[in-house]
């Protein structure tokens, strides 16, 4: 089975991802569910600004080479 890169969360983009966007609603997420984006390098900016400018707790870690590759953070 061939594994392929994870692809960047951007609409559009098929960029290879190398940041994780961990994010979460609070209105409608508990403290400990939190959803994951991927991202190139030219869109982790954008993506983490999209979330934040709607209130949402956001935090941005390099995508581990696991992750990359089809695993687990």
């Amino acid at each position: 089975m061939t594994v392929e890169a994870a692809e960047c969360s951007r609409a559009g983009c098929r960029d290879a991802a190398v940041w994780a966007i961990l994010w979460r609603n609070p209105r409608i997420h508990t403290a400990d569910r939190r959803k994951t984006w991927v991202a190139c390098e030219a869109h982790v900016s954008y993506l983490r600004e999209f979330l934040s400018a709607r209130d949402f707790p956001v935090q941005v870690q390099a995508l581990s080479a696991g992750a990359r590759a089809g695993g687990a953070l």
